[in-house]
């Protein structure tokens, strides 16, 4: 369980994500659901006196597994926003997206200038 973290860093990673998505909405992320679902579910397996909680351990799994997705799923927009295809492009274009340049040709026989 050391690798999740605690779930005060999931609970806050996973309250940022809906802050991203809200924005989009314009929407307030503290009046959606999944605000008062997220909170309420964290309030409900907060650590006891056992010393052994599996449901609060569960909890967190899947609170870090769902954080770990939503993450993924932002950045996976944000790249194909940046590089999905606008329609047919030059090859100096195509490779000044990707930080090359390509090199002069000398005019001649068999060249374009």
């Amino acid at each position: 369980m050391a690798a999740l973290g605690s779930p005060a860093c999931t609970l806050r990673g996973l309250l940022r994500e809906l802050r991203y998505l809200s924005a989009a909405t314009g929407r307030p992320y503290r009046d959606t659901a999944a605000y008062r679902y997220l909170t309420k579910a964290f309030r409900a397996h907060r650590v006891t006196s056992e010393k052994l909680c599996r449901a609060q351990h569960e909890l967190h799994f899947q609170a870090a597994t769902y954080l770990c997705l939503l993450r993924s799923v932002r950045q996976h927009v944000a790249l194909h926003q940046e590089f999905h295809g606008k329609g047919e492009r030059s090859v100096e274009q195509i490779a000044g997206l990707v930080g090359l340049q390509l090199p002069r040709q000398p005019g001649g026989k068999g060249w374009e200038p």
